[in-house]
């Protein structure tokens, strides 16, 4: 497959993933307004008080996450090279150049932040810089821009929203709906009940497998931007090959921000469960990046 289709590729499964997930929660919405008579207020409530949860999360998502990663701003004097690498990629991608930031720490990895390519974040740890050359550290930026120019932080947070809205729309329903519910229930088809509680505790979980493969796809669309960028899409496989192996130097983070870092910094997670991963396999990334080299 081309370049261009990849990316064509990438962008369509994960709106298909979103449409899922909205259909999900739509779907679970009207079968318990529809039997109870709700009139939609169900869910209208699950979605409007998830979506005004997340909106300071995605707001103010960077300053939260170069807080928790204890990141420093890349002096321009210090790091004069990766700011004009960052800044010729950028004007690639037609986005205002990212700020820079490091983080102190001997384990090799970077991720991107910032509710949108205006107020991108790069951050880079020095174990990544000591460890890549040039090429690759190319390949690593140009497939953080590529999160930033995809606006993937605004489909993280869509995607917790709707994550959230189904969470919500279950105990609203299991605390408010059934008891309410009773008294005003219209006798309808008890199967339709059945299918609709099945729904309800079968859906978070659900939910969030949904949101791990937009996740995995984001970081292939990232890939191939990366490539696109380049036009080497060598320089980033060696990156993520070195990254990989590099991961038995654990990384000062939490749990909560692995799904950023453009390789997973945790070597025992449930990556090892391909459903339940935030990041494709680095065999499987490789392989697709192997299969446009030329393009």
């Amino acid at each position: 497959m081309s370049l261009t289709g990849q990316i064509r590729q990438n962008i369509s499964i994960s709106l298909i993933l979103v449409m899922l997930m909205s259909g999900i929660i739509v779907g679970i919405g009207y079968i318990f307004d529809f039997y109870y008579g709700y009139h939609g207020f169900l869910t209208g409530m699950a979605v409007v008080f998830a979506s005004i949860t997340s909106v300071g999360s995605y707001w103010y998502s960077d300053k939260l996450v170069l807080s928790l990663s204890a990141a420093r701003e890349a002096p321009y004097s210090e790091y004069r090279y990766l700011h004009n690498i960052t800044e010729g990629l950028a004007i690639a991608a037609g986005i205002p150049k990212p700020k820079l930031f490091i983080i102190d720490d001997p384990a090799a990895n970077a991720f991107a932040t910032g509710r949108n390519p205006a107020n991108g974040v790069i951050v880079v740890s020095t174990g990544l810089l000591n460890l890549l050359n040039r090429q690759e550290i190319e390949g690593v930026i140009a497939h953080e821009i590529g999160h930033l120019k995809n606006y993937d932080v605004l489909l993280g947070t869509i995607a917790a929203v709707l994550v959230g809205s189904v969470v919500i729309l279950r105990d609203v329903i299991l605390r408010f709906g059934f008891r309410k519910g009773v008294k005003r229930g219209r006798g309808g088809n008890p199967l339709l009940l059945i299918i609709g509680v099945l729904l309800l505790i079968l859906a978070p979980f659900f939910m969030t497998l949904i949101k791990f493969a937009v996740s995995r796809q984001r970081e292939f669309l990232a890939d191939a931007t990366s490539a696109y960028l380049t036009r080497f899409p060598d320089g980033l496989i060696k990156a993520l090959e070195k990254l990989e192996a590099n991961k038995k130097i654990p990384l000062f983070t939490s749990e909560a921000m692995a799904h950023l870092y453009i390789v997973n910094p945790f070597s025992q997670s449930f990556d090892q469960i391909y459903l339940l991963s935030t990041h494709p396999p680095i065999e499987a990334r490789v392989l697709r990046l192997k299969s446009i080299r030329g393009l």
